[in-house]
């Protein structure tokens, strides 16, 4: 009797594992849900598209247009103080902007909110890429604009020398995925 129910018990585990392996390679290799749609009337541009002459506020509170930074190969990293993600990759960011000056790559920091707690969380944790302040209310969303129809933070936009968007990539990257998303964009 001892042996029957050793087995049910294997059986049953053998059973309840392969329905968790089923079920993690079900959620695994489920396909990303579709993107949302963008806000009423606010078209979400895509790779290929030009990108916006957007004009925002930087850290002193200087209008800065994006057509400043023509010319070079531009990543637009959307970001906010609230965001851990977002705070975890903003050293790297820093490095890599000096690591790949000398190529024509700048690093441009947007933040999506309020300017005084961006601002005070660049007190505590300084970097040297310019950043821009998109507070909410003051217009479309930029992110949004940019391609981010999902909300999500760290949104990163790869920008042309030409103008022209060359990637988009929602979350937050570590050196690794970051080199291999810039890598192919290098050569000028």
């Amino acid at each position: 009797m001892a042996v029957l129910d050793r087995n049910h018990v294997l059986i049953v585990a053998l059973a309840l594992a392969s329905a968790g392996a089923g079920l993690a390679l079900s959620v695994w290799l489920r396909p990303a849900a579709p993107a949302a749609p963008a806000a009423a009337g606010v078209e979400a541009l895509a790779v290929g598209d030009r990108r916006l002459d957007a004009t925002l506020p930087d850290r002193d509170g200087h209008r800065r247009q994006l057509s400043d930074w023509d010319g070079k190969l531009v990543v637009l990293n959307f970001w906010a103080s609230w965001c851990g993600p977002c705070r975890e990759e903003m050293p790297m960011l820093d490095a890599a902007r000096s690591r790949h000056a000398a190529a024509g790559v700048e690093i441009i920091g947007v933040a999506a909110e309020e300017a005084e707690p961006a601002l005070a969380f660049l007190r505590e944790h300084p970097v040297a890429y310019p950043i821009l302040i998109d507070a909410p209310g003051t217009g479309p969303d930029l992110s949004l604009r940019f391609g981010n129809t999902r909300s999500v933070l760290p949104f990163n936009v790869l920008i042309g020398r030409d103008g022209r968007v060359l990637a988009q990539r929602m979350g937050n990257m570590n050196e690794v995925a970051f080199e291999a998303w810039l890598a192919p964009h290098l050569a000028p």
